[in-house]
C-alpha cells in the first residue's frame, strides 16, 4: 500500500505539463504514486503523460473517453488511489522539491484528518504567497471552528483542493469526492463537506504548491456556459448547509459567500458569451429567489454599497444586460470584477 497518492488531472495543458511532470519526480519516493489523469485532451497532453507514465518513478496514466471535467477527472484518481494519504495537483501547477514529504511529515506528526497549505500564487513573473485564512498554526481542531464568522474570510472561502493533504479515512466515507460533472466551482461544495464532516485539521504552512493564473485554457479566463456552473455548486452548498445539525449558525455564511460570488460574475459580465450573459442575469436572479430570504436580507443589509446595489437590482431583474441596461463594460464592482474565480480572498466580505 503507498504511503500516498497524489491526483493529477491534465486537460490540453501541453505548454504547462512538462513543470508539473519535472515537479513530481523532484517529489517522488519508493512509497509515492501519481495517477495522472487525461481528461480526453486533444493537443498531446495524452502522448506526454502516456510516456511519462513509463519513466516517472510510481506514475499510472488513467484516460478519460470523452472530456467530464476537473470534479470528475479528480474522482477518477481517487478511485484509483491506493495510498494512505492523498494529496492533490493541477496538471498546470508545479510543486516545490520535497513539498509532499513535508506535508506527510506534517500530517502524521498532527496525526488529523486532513492539513491545509499556504500556495504561491503565480501571474506571469509575479509571485505572491497566499495563506490560509486561519490564525493557529500546526495546531489540530475542530475543522467546523474555520467556518465562521460569516463577514470575514475563512477556510471554506480557501477551496483549493491541492491546498492539503488528507487521511485515507475521509475517501473511504465519501467526504473527498467531488460532485461529478461540476466544471468550476467544483471545489465549493468539496471544502464545506470537508470542514463540516471531517473530524479534525491543522493549517501548516509550507507554501510549496505554485498555482499559476492567467492561463488561458483555464475555465476562469473563459466566458462560456460552463462558467454557469457555479451556481449548481453553491446550491449544493446552500442545500448541504440547510440539513446540517447547525445550520442556523451556518446558513449566513453560505448565503454570504453565494452573494459574493454572484456579484462577482456580474462584475466581469463584459467577458461572458452575450446569450450567456443573458442567462448569467436570469439564473442569478432566480438563485437569489432560492436563498432563504430573511437571510438574504440581512446580508444585503451587511454588505458593502457597492455590491448590495448590484444585488438588489439583480434581484428584482435588473441588473447588468437587466431592463434598465448595463452598468458599464468595466462593471459596478471595480477591482473586483476583474479577480480571478479561483481567488476566494476576502470572498464573504
Amino acid at each position: 500500500m503507498p504511503k500516498l497518492s497524489v491526483v493529477v488531472p491534465f486537460y490540453n495543458v501541453l505548454t504547462y505539463a512538462p513543470d508539473a511532470l519535472r515537479s513530481l519526480e523532484a517529489n517522488a519516493r519508493d512509497d509515492f504514486e501519481f495517477l495522472l489523469v487525461d481528461d480526453c485532451s486533444t493537443d498531446g497532453t495524452g502522448e506526454l503523460l502516456e510516456r511519462a507514465a513509463r519513466t516517472l518513478p510510481g506514475a499510472v496514466h488513467l484516460r478519460h473517453g470523452r472530456n467530464a471535467g476537473l470534479a470528475t477527472a479528480r474522482n477518477t484518481g481517487l478511485d484509483a488511489a491506493r495510498g494512505e494519504y492523498l494529496a492533490f495537483l493541477d496538471g498546470d501547477d508545479w510543486l516545490a522539491p520535497g513539498h509532499l514529504a513535508r506535508v506527510l511529515a506534517a500530517i502524521e506528526a498532527l496525526a488529523c484528518d486532513f492539513v491545509r497549505t499556504d500556495h504561491v500564487r503565480c501571474t506571469g513573473r509575479e509571485r505572491s504567497v497566499q495563506r490560509v485564512p486561519y490564525g493557529p498554526q500546526s495546531v489540530v481542531a475542530d475543522p467546523r471552528t474555520a467556518i465562521l464568522p460569516a463577514d470575514r474570510a475563512t477556510s471554506v472561502d480557501y477551496p483549493y483542493a491541492w491546498a492539503g493533504m488528507y487521511h485515507r479515512r475521509l475517501l473511504d466515507r465519501g467526504v473527498l469526492r467531488f460532485t461529478d460533472g461540476l466544471r468550476t466551482a467544483e471545489d465549493r461544495p468539496w471544502i464545506w463537506r470537508l470542514h463540516r464532516e471531517a473530524d479534525s485539521f491543522a493549517a501548516v504552512g509550507t507554501p510549496g504548491v505554485f498555482y499559476r493564473r492567467g492561463v488561458s485554457t483555464s475555465l476562469t479566463q473563459i466566458g462560456d456556459e460552463r462558467q454557469l456552473d457555479f451556481i449548481r455548486a453553491f446550491d449544493q452548498v446552500l442545500s448541504d448547509t440547510a440539513s446540517d445539525r447547525e445550520s442556523d449558525r451556518l446558513t449566513p455564511k453560505a448565503v454570504r459567500t453565494y452573494c459574493a460570488i454572484i456579484a462577482h460574475h456580474f462584475g466581469s459580465i463584459e467577458r461572458y458569451e452575450p446569450a450567456v450573459a443573458r442567462k448569467l442575469r436570469i439564473m442569478g436572479a432566480a438563485a437569489l429567489d432560492r436563498m432563504p430570504q430573511d437571510v438574504l436580507d440581512h446580508v444585503l443589509d451587511t454588505m458593502d454599497l457597492e455590491r448590495s446595489t448590484l444585488l438588489r437590482r439583480v434581484r428584482r431583474g435588473r441588473g447588468p444586460l437587466g431592463r434598465r441596461g448595463p452598468l458599464g463594460r468595466r462593471g459596478p464592482l471595480g477591482p473586483l470584477g476583474r479577480r480571478g474565480l479561483r481567488a476566494p480572498s476576502g470572498a464573504s466580505a
